[in-house]
Order: C-alpha cells, then structure tokens, then sequence
C-alpha cells in the first residue's frame, strides 16, 4: 500500500495537524518546521547574526568536548534531533542540545533527554522561546534551558529544581559556571560580539 505524503510550506503556517501527521510530512525547502501544541509552526531559516552566534556557542563546546571526551555524548543542532512532547501534540527542534548520556535503543526523540538546550532568540522566536519552549523543555526532563538573548546583551538560564525552573540571569563579563559540566566556562559575551561584528 502507497503511503501519500504530507507536504507543508509556509502557508501552513498556523494549520492544525497531529504530531504523528507531522512526523511524517515532509517540509518544502527553505523553511524551518516545528509543531507546536498541534499547529504548524514555519520558521524563515536564521539570518547570519543567528549563524555568527551559533558557531560561537558550538565552538566553546567543541573545545570542552575535545578535553574531555568522557563528559559529553554529542551536541546536536535543530537539524541533528529534536523533542517530541505526544500529550501535547509537539515537535520541537532546539537550536542546540547536549546530550551527555547516550540514546536509547527505543523511542529516542520521545526519550532521550539532553541535560542542556540552548535558543538563541529571534524577535519572530521569542515568545516561543521565553514562553511555550521554558514550559515545555521542564515537562520533558531537561536539567537546562539556556535562553541567549543578543537585543537584551544577556543570558537567561533556567535550572530545574523541584519547584520548576530557577532562573538565574548571566551578562558580560561575567561566565556561567555549569555543575553538570566541571570546568567549563561559558563566555556569553563572546556570543554577543560575534552577533554585533555581523552586522544584523
């Protein structure tokens, strides 16, 4: 039996669709997909300050990563895994994700948690990022949400405690110091440079 695939573009924006309806369809090129709580959501793919910002964030984690290869399993972008929430009909696709355990034989994108997600913010991204990604990112079992956010020149970092999520505010010069990570340094305001000297 022929299977008829699904084909979503940018005038599905806002369209109403399951997540195993999602799952299967494929996207017309030059846009970026999510599903969120069960509406297409269609991303214009990110400007060169989001991409000077990205291979900064990469870089600084490549660099622990090579020091220490027992402590991190992978980091992947939006393209490399993504986050599946079935009770609220959501696939998400983080900017960046650190895994520090390996992935399950099963169900990975249903199971496999990464212990950090990183978004860098976009005027068209952030209510999603502050609001709907913070929400959902705690149901799903991430340790932490980075929230980097170059119009504000600063860092929101959500830890997760019993209570929900404890919010902790990082700007130049100053680094983030990360508990699951011993001795990495994070330098936001390298981030920040690298989204000014491209001129966005």
């Amino acid at each position: 039996m022929t299977r008829t695939v699904t084909t979503i573009g940018p005038l599905d924006h806002g369209r109403p669709m399951s997540l195993k309806d999602f799952d299967l369809a494929e996207g017309q090129p030059g846009y970026l997909y999510e599903l969120s709580r069960g509406v297409v959501t269609v991303m214009d793919v990110p400007n060169p300050s989001h991409f000077a910002q990205m291979i900064v964030i990469r870089n600084q984690f490549a660099t622990y990563q090579l020091a220490h290869p027992d402590r991190i399993y992978g980091v992947g972008s939006r393209a490399d895994c993504k986050i599946l929430l079935p009770s609220l009909e959501s696939e998400r696709h983080p900017d960046l994700s650190v895994y520090i355990t390996s992935p399950p034989r099963e169900n990975v994108w249903s199971t496999w948690i990464p212990e950090i997600v990183i978004e860098v913010v976009s005027p068209s991204s952030k209510h999603r990022d502050y609001g709907e990604k913070a929400e959902e990112f705690f149901l799903f079992g991430v340790r932490e949400y980075w929230i980097i956010d170059a119009a504000k020149q600063e860092m929101l970092v959500l830890r997760r405690s019993p209570e929900g999520w404890k919010e902790r505010t990082i700007r130049p010069p100053k680094k983030y110091r990360i508990r699951l990570l011993p001795g990495f340094e994070f330098d936001c305001g390298k981030v920040f440079q690298a989204a000014q000297a491209s001129g966005e």
